[in-house]
């Protein structure tokens, strides 16, 4: 075997190789996608796709930092700069957390409540739109074949 052959073994992916690596192409695209749709979507409220990610991560419970970046697989001092921003804006305050002196806890103010809400009426909107345009069925597999997905890769993908 040449050394050009051993290379180019080494470097093919298997069939389920190659469709995570199409997969994730197309996640990525998808996340563009989403991504400016939040964006044209949070705009009229004055914020942004990753500021709104924020106020909804503490719209029913307050949390950490740490625990919203965890949820939404961010790094925390990317989180850490929004939520100080959103704070800065009487969108959320900072609150004592019982179960740890340091981490306190991040919660919507009233007028972060109201610019969610506002945000999420147009969210709805677009949803039923689009997601009549594409179909429940169809939906309804790709939500399940995603989890799929995310519950056998491994944390640290």
């Amino acid at each position: 075997m040449t050394v050009p052959n051993r290379q180019r073994a080494v470097n093919e992916r298997s069939a389920a190789g190659e469709e995570l690596s199409r997969l994730t192409v197309r996640v990525f695209q998808l996340e563009g996608v989403l991504s400016s749709a939040g964006d044209r979507l949070a705009q009229p409220a004055g914020q942004t796709s990753a500021r709104w990610r924020i106020l909804a991560a503490v719209e029913e419970t307050p949390l950490t930092v740490a625990d919203i970046a965890r949820a939404w697989s961010l790094a925390r001092q990317s989180v850490q700069r929004i939520a100080d921003n959103l704070e800065r804006d009487g969108l959320v305050a900072y609150t004592t957390n019982p179960k740890h002196r340091r981490a306190q806890l991040v919660r919507l103010t009233p007028r972060g409540r109201k610019v969610l809400k506002r945000i999420q009426a147009s969210q709805r909107e677009w949803a039923n739109t689009v997601g009549e345009r594409i179909g429940a069925a169809e939906l309804r597999r790709a939500n399940a074949a995603l989890a799929r997905i995310l519950e056998r890769l491994p944390a640290n993908a």
